[in-house]
């Protein structure tokens, strides 16, 4: 299992001042990409990095109702993916101009835009989300824009008492939850699980 001060170390490595690169970092839902994109994000500065998540993309909930998959939020064509490669592109040009990208705001369930600046100085910017190392579609695109891909491989049992926690915080009941879980996210992550083998390092969660 590697360290977060080994993960760090590897992270800071790709932080070229005058160049921006791309660390993505994908894995199941629940695995803990955004906890570990932050606390890289954490230990790097905000002068040297900052996490754009793939989440920002989420088509909204009135979207999602007029095409019918408002119950299958969290699936790959529940995103604007062909909208996050536009984004990582311009990440990768810099321009000498700052770059507004989307957050998720798990509160609202929707995602909110122009939310995350990212300065032309900053050299590294790190994203997360499910389906980075995916192939399908305009997903497949992703993998070429990313200097350097992480997957992220929990115990499974634990990530998905995590995910099922997550929900409950989130607002729903237990039972809710737990049938989410089973019925939306573990496809999901079975979908995603294939694209472990694009990945430049698998990290062991625990």
């Amino acid at each position: 299992m590697q360290t977060t001060t080994e993960l760090v170390a590897r992270a800071a490595a790709l932080a070229d001042p005058g160049s921006r690169r791309i660390l993505g970092i994908a894995g199941p839902p629940g695995a803990g990409k955004s906890t570990l994109a932050a606390r890289l994000a954490e230990a790097l500065g905000p002068d040297t990095a900052v996490v754009v998540p793939m989440d920002g993309f989420h088509l909204a909930q009135a979207e999602l109702a007029r095409l019918g998959r408002a119950d299958c939020k969290g699936a790959p064509d529940t995103f604007d993916a062909a909208g996050y490669v536009c984004l990582l592109r311009r990440l990768r040009a810099t321009g000498g101009t700052t770059v507004y990208a989307p957050a998720f705001d798990r509160s609202l369930e929707e995602p909110i835009a122009g939310s995350i600046p990212v300065a032309p100085a900053v050299p590294l910017v790190i994203t997360e989300g499910n389906y980075l190392l995916h192939d399908e579609g305009d997903w497949a695109s992703v993998r070429t824009l990313l200097d350097e891909a992480w997957y992220l491989a929990p115990d499974e049992d634990r990530r998905v008492r995590r995910l099922v926690d997550r929900h409950v915080r989130h607002g729903k009941e237990r039972a809710h939850a737990q049938d989410w879980v089973a019925r939306s996210d573990e496809p999901n992550a079975r979908l995603v699980a294939p694209g472990r083998h694009r990945a430049d390092l698998v990290v062991d969660t625990g």
